[in-house]
């Protein structure tokens, strides 16, 4: 069949997954010196894989992309135009869409990111229940069961994340909305809504 009924996120990873696999990969833009490409892999023409990166097909990287240095790109995953890899990523199984920056030190698995989105470094999205059991998602409402053991979070269009925010498995953000640094997010977040951690510090001289 050539057709995908998309009607829930996690469709989107698997039409990725089938449009990888029927692609005829090619390479044609730069590979520095010290990167591996490793199977089936299309680098545009206008993109750039650098240094220490590590690449393992089948997998797409767009026009105007620049990935690592020293970083992993995983398994089917695409990524859009105009997107930024930064060092000591890895990105796994996933779908980054169109002028998405993922800042250095960022793990990407098995999840669905917006065009335009800006991750802070460190930010991790878990894409593995702690019990091991099978994530599940809110879709218009209702907790669905995704059947799949591994599901990482869908981050609408325009969502920034701060530092070493960490989002749960199967956790959904909309569009516009800002995950503040060292938040955990746990639960889904409305578009246009900004989610920060208030801390209590304490301050004393040095004895």
């Amino acid at each position: 069949e050539d057709w995908f009924d998309v009607g829930r996120p996690w469709d989107l990873l698997e039409a990725n997954r089938w449009a990888l696999l029927r692609m005829n990969h090619k390479v044609y833009g730069i590979v520095e010196n010290g990167a591996h490409l490793v199977g089936a892999v299309t680098v545009a023409e206008s993109a750039r894989v650098r240094s220490g990166a590590y690449v393992e097909g089948p997998a797409f990287i767009g026009e105007k992309s620049d990935v690592g240095p020293n970083c992993y790109v995983r398994a089917f995953t695409s990524i859009g135009e105009g997107v930024r890899i930064g060092n000591g990523c890895e990105i796994k199984n996933s779908l980054v869409m169109d002028g998405v920056h993922v800042g250095h030190l960022s793990y990407i698995g098995d999840s669905v990111i917006g065009e335009g989105c800006n991750l802070g470094a460190g930010t991790v999205t878990a894409n593995l229940r702690l019990d091991d059991g099978r994530v599940k998602m809110m879709v218009k409402d209702v907790v669905v069961d995704s059947g799949r053991r591994k599901l990482g979070v869908v981050l609408g269009d325009g969502v920034k994340t701060g530092i070493n925010a960490l989002l749960m498995p199967g956790v959904k953000v909309g569009c516009n909305s800002w995950i503040g640094p060292n938040v955990v997010v746990n639960r889904d977040v409305a578009a246009d809504t900004v989610v920060v951690l208030k801390q209590n510090l304490e301050e004393r001289k040095r004895s």
